[in-house]
């Protein structure tokens, strides 16, 4: 338990507005100072990854028009500075060509580094789904943590909480569609359950064919269909089945099935010519 309560007092600190973690947690070496940009290094435990240009671009203006109204964080390094906090100031910064930015240098350990990295980004909802499943899971593991204890620390329900980590279950190719925008945490959470490949044929459907969250849900019920049991298949199924697999076979098309369903490996392109032909 000494790993939670450590986590409560040092993160209780960090939360809510930047302003209150500037007096409260981050003990200020100096005031507010002008830094080169040049002589910042970003900070190794940003947890986002990704950043909309539009909106970078949008800052930067503002930048341009009206300065920068609230300093970075940063903390002294060997050869120059380390970024804590103000990731996108800083990159917007960049974007309208300014030689210095607004910063506050603090003393902080490389644990508080990555914490506030974290608990900036959650409370602020600039994460996307997935990074912020992967930041409840750092949280969680790096201090041992509960759904519930999280809850408590970040001020987010245990149930979105939950639900968020859940998403990490996706595949690869799930993430990414969903990091694009591609498909909906509502289809995400639908299509969890199912293997990486029917997931990437599901997504493949939803994107192609504009699938909305009820089409996909009766699909998928159909995929689960044979994990019931084999069982639920009539004889007289079975037989059609084993019918059009010799039939196949025949034809020179390797296939197989499962419960429900029937697979059909094509060797080229011509093949699946000829068997389109067959169709028609």
């Amino acid at each position: 338990m000494a790993k939670v309560s450590a986590l409560g007092r040092g993160l209780g600190a960090l939360l809510g507005e930047i302003e209150e973690a500037y007096e409260n947690e981050l003990p200020k070496k100096r005031g507010v100072e002008e830094i080169a940009v040049s002589k910042i290094r970003p900070n190794p435990y940003q947890p986002r990854k990704h950043f909309d240009q539009e909106s970078l671009v949008e800052l930067a203006e503002s930048i341009k028009a009206h300065g920068l109204l609230q300093p970075i964080v940063v903390k002294e390094d060997l050869d120059g500075y380390v970024l804590i906090a103000g990731e996108r100031r800083l990159r917007a910064s960049k974007l309208a060509k300014n030689k210095t930015i607004k910063a506050i240098v603090v003393s902080v350990s490389e644990e508080q580094m990555r914490e506030h990295a974290l608990i900036e980004n959650i409370q602020r909802d600039e994460l996307n789904v997935i990074e912020l499943a992967q930041a409840y899971q750092e949280l969680i593991d790096v201090h041992e943590l509960t759904h519930e204890q999280l809850s408590q620390t970040v001020h987010k329900s245990r149930t979105q909480i939950t639900n968020t980590l859940r998403l990490l279950q996706l595949s690869e190719k799930g993430r990414k569609a969903l990091i694009d925008g591609k498909i909906t945490a509502g289809h995400a959470k639908v299509i969890l359950g199912l293997e990486p490949s029917e997931q990437a044929m599901m997504i493949d459907s939803i994107i192609g064919q504009k699938l909305s969250v009820r089409d996909v849900e009766s699909m998928v019920k159909r995929i689960k269909l044979p994990s019931y049991s084999s069982a639920h298949v009539s004889s007289n199924e079975a037989l059609r089945f084993d019918r059009l697999k010799a039939r196949l076979s025949a034809l020179g098309y390797k296939n197989g099935t499962k419960g429900y369903k029937l697979t059909i490996d094509f060797k080229d392109n011509d093949q699946i010519e000829s068997f389109l032909n067959l169709l028609s």
